[in-house]
């Protein structure tokens, strides 16, 4: 009966684990992109700055060029490096969350693991057949 419930507790410590690192790579994969939209931004930002004030700037919306003063262009822009940063920050604080999870899972397999030596010969024995 101790064998079904170590054998229970290490297949949903296992889900939880497999689930964690997707979470984790999800978010990473959402980060670099942030951080390529942090970098256009700034680029985009940076050409701005060097063309003077009675310069004609468009902004495209789909298909469309549409003429927007350089101000109002410089204040999108900057919006989106903002928003970038915020965002890039509150994904790496979510994605050391999920780390210390995914850390605290594995000590639970390896204390199950270490609990219950029969439990590992029984795991070791799956995967070999």
């Amino acid at each position: 009966m101790a064998d079904e419930v170590n054998r229970a507790a290490f297949v949903e410590l296992q889900a939880r684990m497999i689930e964690t690192k997707g979470k984790i790579k999800q978010l990473q994969a959402q980060t670099r992109s942030k951080e390529s939209e942090k970098k256009r931004a700034y680029l985009t930002l940076e050409e701005l700055r060097q063309l003077p004030d009675d310069t004609n700037t468009y902004k495209t919306i789909g298909k469309v060029f549409i003429l927007e003063p350089r101000s109002v262009l410089m204040n999108e822009q900057e919006q989106k490096l903002n928003d970038s940063e915020t965002a890039i920050a509150s994904m790496q604080t979510s994605e050391e969350y999920l780390e210390k999870q995914l850390a605290e899972v594995e000590n639970n397999i390896r204390e199950l693991l270490q609990q219950d030596p029969g439990l590992m010969r029984q795991i070791l024995s799956m995967t070999v057949q």
